[in-house]
């Protein structure tokens, strides 16, 4: 009766074992990360209209953007987190232990000082800040949304040291470990929201503490305990903290910071944007859509992912050929997202009645949503290529631009021309421009070796 499936089971080991090394770990890391993430995504899903249900629209609304406005302070890290993936690959590719556990000792330190000091900087200014204006709403007191806010940006600072240990994983090409982390806190708090809605009316401060405490507990306990079993080798310790490396992370981490700025404010602005522009209310239509079709990102990141460390692995040892292997069954890969993100589009006018019936999502928003992901799917192919081995100057200045026009677009599209929080997105599309367009240029010119300038820095 099992015949059929362990002869089926058998031929998927053979197919995940064969070929390069590097390829198989790489497949390994996919399929879990399918498994784990593929989890992970439901239950998130189903975290939606269950906060939207505790907590109203509006005062959803409220959150998305909130989250979204800290989320801007991620670019305090100066870009530490990718310099450490580089460095930290490189030198295990190069046996170099000490160094890596000099690096994330280091990278650690660092880190800590600067979000202890931007905690500092927060306290001092917060009073200062009417935050009822800042996120345009009434409906919620202004002491309330001051705990609230309060609440919301400590527990990011400190999530955002404690996620160190994502750049850590993927350096070590683990990137499952890190979908599996996310599925625990998904977890923890769909258990803490099912129980506040059983026992407490909707509140925003209950939901802020929900979603700070829930992901600090996870990755504190994950921490501890890979850095006493896996990690132990180069667990961070403050023997090892070398001021005089701060420079290498710091060197190729600033460029990084530079990029990050640019990612924040093209997409993490979008719900302040559409709340300056039109209100709390139409947040949540945009995040619905973005968070459906995000599934396309989401899903090509789980093949993606692990590629950025074995594309470091292989170029510092001039594995030119697996990287072109790998490469055109990316594109192969993305061409099957191009249909089913039309499939997506076609149905999603149904799934959206079904899914979250208190919000309605425009058809034009969510035209304009898919070609988006679409085309971020379609850059990151080669994006992902040039963050693993560093040559990101270009990236750097398209970034730059992007960032400049980035807010005068949405305002154009979105009022000037009245496609509303569509509109946001256009400008967006625009402003992404590099990943798209310039990194397939980019990417065959360091293949071939014909990269030259800021195509070569």
């Amino acid at each position: 009766m099992f015949q059929p499936f362990s002869k089926l089971y058998s031929e998927i080991v053979k197919i995940v074992n064969r070929g390069h090394e590097r390829s198989v770990r790489a497949k390994k890391n996919i399929i879990a990360s399918f498994i784990i993430k593929g989890v992970s995504v439901l239950i998130g899903f189903y975290l939606v209209p269950l906060t939207i249900g505790y907590v109203q629209k509006e005062q959803y609304g409220i959150w998305l953007t909130l989250s979204s406005v800290v989320g801007w302070f991620s670019f305090f890290d100066i870009g530490l987190g990718h310099g450490l993936r580089n460095k930290l690959a490189e030198a295990m590719a190069k046996d170099e232990w000490e160094r890596a556990k000099i690096y994330v000792s280091s990278t650690y330190a660092m880190l800590g000082a600067i979000f202890g000091g931007v905690l500092v900087l927060f306290f001092s200014i917060e009073p200062l800040l009417n935050w009822q204006k800042i996120l345009n709403t009434q409906i919620v007191d202004l002491d309330e949304l001051r705990l609230i806010v309060i609440a919301t940006f400590s527990f990011f600072c400190i999530n955002f040291i404690l996620r160190l240990i994502d750049s850590i994983l993927y350096a070590y090409q683990k990137p499952a470990y890190t979908g599996f982390v996310s599925l625990l806190i998904n977890i923890v708090t769909l258990i803490i929201i099912i129980f506040l809605t059983k026992t407490t009316q909707g509140s925003l401060f209950y939901l802020a503490l929900t979603l700070g405490i829930s992901p600090m507990i996870i990755l504190l306990i994950f921490s501890i305990y890979l850095f006493n079993n896996t990690f132990k080798s180069i667990a961070p310790s403050i023997s090892h903290i070398r001021l005089q490396y701060f420079k290498d992370l710091v060197g190729l981490g600033s460029r990084f910071f530079i990029v990050n700025i640019s990612v924040i404010i093209i997409f993490a602005t979008d719900n302040m944007i559409i709340t300056q522009l039109f209100g709390p209310g139409e947040v949540p239509a945009y995040a619905i859509a973005h968070k459906y079709f995000g599934l396309i990102t989401v899903g090509f990141s789980f093949i993606l992912v692990p590629m950025w460390s074995a594309y470091t692995e292989a170029y510092v040892k001039n594995d030119i050929s697996w990287v072109l292997t790998v490469n055109k069954k990316l594109i192969k890969t993305w061409q099957i997202l191009v249909v089913v993100g039309l499939l997506m589009f076609a149905i999603s006018p149904v799934f959206f009645r079904f899914w979250v019936p208190q919000v309605k999502v425009p058809l034009l928003l969510s035209g304009i949503m898919c070609f988006y992901v679409l085309a971020l799917a379609w850059g990151n192919i080669f994006v992902n290529f040039i963050n693993g081995v560093g040559k990101i100057q270009l990236q750097l200045i398209i970034g730059i631009i992007g960032t400049v026009i980035n807010i005068p677009l949405s305002y154009f599209f979105g009022i000037t021309l009245g496609l509303g929080s569509a509109g946001v997105i256009g400008a967006s599309i625009i402003c992404i421009a590099y990943g798209p367009v310039f990194a397939p240029i980019q990417f065959k010119k360091i293949i071939n070796g014909t990269a030259s300038g800021i195509w070569n820095r």
